[in-house]
């Protein structure tokens, strides 16, 4: 297993990655913060894992610069995982201990996420799966060791038929239209199947189901079927070379890319760089954010950091909608250190216990997210013992053949249609796992 060991802040090369983090004492570790980073930059998953990683790494390296969190200075070692669920679980287990022990795990895969979701509780460390995971798990009655925060896909996947029912007029248009799910034959890309059966039974619409197998490279069968049924739309539940590759055979097989309508892990640079002009159209979700090369966030981290040597991967690559998606992820997890510390705290180290605590207790004002340089990034968002996905705010943004640019106003995810789904399930996962839901004095500790 390949281990990458940064303690971020210290000298670095121009790529940033190669950075060699020496043995930290007990002393040491009483000092500084520990934050495992599960990367996968090797494989048909790098060309979206890898600046993911960059944004993520570059955050706790800007956070160092700043003088740390209340003054704790952050240490991250990356563990290269291939998006591969075995490799997940082997990395946690490897990281989890180490350096003081480790204050959260982004696994950055559904799957992984599953894996984890029953090791989490035991060695108290919580989850952190902003934009992914499980759907149910935002309910912290139930899990509550896991957050997945600023949307599940089943916002995702409600906040698209909701967009393209507006785009035909109504939801009630969508009566008799197809829609076509292209999606990764994983944890991840089911996801989204009990809310688009959901949704396609309120609204009457004919749901076809097309997965494909991993990595993704092999569609043409998939789309040989979708060029002979023409569904109104088509949602890519896509990840890596995967989505690449959608969009080429629906170039090649003429399915119009703005009848296309990717997930927020299907609408980022590396997805469309290959087809350039001929993606033009296509649409995807952002999760909140899409490329933001103007943030008072990216100018910093270009002054700070890539401009003084200090940056992880391409200097072009800060700003992308991958890149900003890592830096946001970081910041989320440092932002809840910082809650914890203003109970536990200010200036020490904090427990995985206490994170949990803090990430259940955050409230990311307009103020607030100005002051760490993310106005105009993302909108606020609120945790609270129950709640633990705190936003479900998404807008979709359209590749014009050279950037990203925003073509909705904000969407919401449904409660009437989400809540109960999600209640339900957690309620089953609990009986299945003989589970209770936390009492309200638990909700203070």
């Amino acid at each position: 297993m390949k281990l990458r060991k940064l303690m971020l802040g210290a000298a670095a090369t121009a790529m940033g990655v190669s950075a060699l983090l020496a043995p930290v004492s007990s002393a040491q570790a009483e000092e500084t913060q520990f934050f495992p980073s599960l990367v996968y930059r090797t494989g048909p998953y790098a060309p979206n894992g890898t600046p993911f990683a960059n944004g993520y790494s570059d955050y706790y390296r800007l956070v160092n610069e700043r003088g740390g969190i209340n003054g704790v200075k952050v240490i991250v070692e990356e563990c290269e995982t291939g998006y591969s669920t075995d490799r997940i679980v082997e990395c946690y287990e490897r990281l989890k201990g180490k350096n003081g022990g480790a204050t959260v795990i982004q696994p950055l895969s559904t799957g992984g996420t599953f894996a984890l979701t029953e090791k989490a509780p035991v060695d108290k460390i919580p989850l952190i799966t902003a934009g992914l995971g499980r759907s149910e798990s935002e309910d912290g009655g139930i899990f509550k060791w896991n957050f997945p925060l600023l949307g599940t896909y089943w916002v995702a996947a409600d906040v698209l038929v909701q967009h393209v029912g507006k785009e035909a007029g109504g939801l009630d248009k969508l009566k008799g239209k197809k829609i076509a799910l292209v999606y990764h034959d994983s944890a991840y890309g089911k996801e989204p199947i009990p809310l688009m059966k959901k949704r396609a039974e309120m609204h009457g619409f004919d749901l076809q189901l097309l997965p494909v197998a991993h990595p993704g490279v092999e569609q043409k069968a998939t789309w040989l079927q979708i060029r002979r049924d023409r569904p109104d739309y088509v949602f890519l539940w896509g990840w890596g070379v995967m989505n690449s590759t959608s969009i080429k055979e629906a170039v090649a097989t003429g399915y119009p890319r703005n009848k296309m309508y990717g997930v927020w892990w299907s609408g980022a640079e590396p997805d469309v760089k290959d087809v350039a002009d001929a993606a033009k159209g296509y649409n995807a979700l952002a999760l909140q954010h899409s490329s933001e090369y103007d943030s008072a966030v990216v100018k910093e981290v270009l002054a700070k950091l890539h401009d003084q040597g200090k940056g992880t991967g391409p200097r072009e690559e800060v700003g992308q909608v991958l890149y900003m998606r890592g830096l946001i992820s970081a910041m989320l997890a440092t932002e809840g250190m910082r809650v914890a510390q203003a109970k536990y705290g200010k200036g020490k180290r904090i427990t995985g216990e206490q994170m949990r605590w803090g990430l259940e207790n955050m409230n990311l004002t307009t103020i607030g997210l100005a002051s760490l340089g993310f106005s105009g990034v993302m909108r606020t968002t609120s945790t609270s013992c129950n709640d633990h996905m705190g936003a479900s705010w998404a807008r979709v943004h359209t590749w014009n053949g050279k950037g990203w640019e925003f073509s909705s106003d904000w969407y919401e995810g449904d409660r009437k249609v989400i809540g109960p789904m999600v209640t339900e399930t957690a309620n089953k996962y609990a009986a299945d796992k003989k589970l209770t839901r936390r009492p309200a004095s638990d909700c203070n500790s």
